[in-house]
């Protein structure tokens, strides 16, 4: 494969957005985000961390949106999606599905154009008490991201019983467990650093209904 870049300098570190999608503070996803924000400096890229309180923003309503426009909260999540080559999210599950806040800033962005999420490789890991770990929240939040274009991950990672699952220093205490996300991890970044960085197809790309790039040929590297 031939290297986007001059082959005769070093690349830059991949940038990863890595939203913690709880608003509850000292939240177990909190804990799991930070676990893997360390597991992606540790290989060498650089990590913008990001709260979902971080982005305040309404309930959506198409007459604010009319009469206001799309809420400040919404284009500062617009403007860190932009910034980087992927993005992790870490979400806890509510009711079986993924929660609300979470739902209504990916609502409220998929009205920004060109489409945020567009092409953008994603890693989906949860944290939860429960024995399946939120598991259910992460295949409902698949849907919306999937809908608008997101490149995801399939390895997802759950982690059940997660109020004993951490030690002081953040590791998992199942070292088989913390062994599997640290290989995940590190499998995904090899995924986005292809993508990114080494273009293997050029074709066009159609990813969800409103989208008006089809007339643009999409740089995408596929095996």
């Amino acid at each position: 494969m031939t290297p986007t870049a001059d082959a005769g300098a070093a690349p830059p570190p991949m940038r990863l957005l890595v939203l913690g999608a709880s608003l509850r503070a000292g939240s177990l996803n909190t804990r799991l985000a930070t676990l893997v924000t360390r597991l992606i400096e540790e290989a060498g890229a650089v990590v913008d961390r990001a709260r979902l309180k971080d982005f305040p923003m309404p309930v959506y309503d198409g007459d604010d949106e009319d009469t206001g426009g799309i809420p400040e909260g919404a284009l500062a999540l617009r403007d860190r999606l932009q910034a980087c080559d992927a993005f992790v999210i870490a979400s806890p599950e509510y009711n079986a599905s993924l929660p609300g806040g979470l739902k209504n800033a990916i609502d409220w962005v998929s009205r920004i154009r060109p489409q945020p999420f567009k092409d953008k490789q994603a890693l989906l890991v949860s944290a939860s008490p429960s024995m399946v770990g939120g598991n259910r929240g992460l295949w409902s939040l698949r849907i919306p991201l999937e809908h608008l274009g997101t490149r995801l991950y399939p390895d997802m990672f759950s982690l059940a019983a997660a109020h004993q699952a951490f030690t002081d220093d953040g590791d998992l205490t199942n070292t088989s467990l913390h062994q599997r996300l640290t290989e995940t991890v590190a499998d995904f970044l090899h995924l986005v650093e292809a993508d990114t960085r080494y273009v293997c197809l050029r074709r066009r790309w159609y990813e969800f209904l409103g989208d008006h790039t089809d007339a643009q040929v999409t740089q995408r590297a596929e095996d």
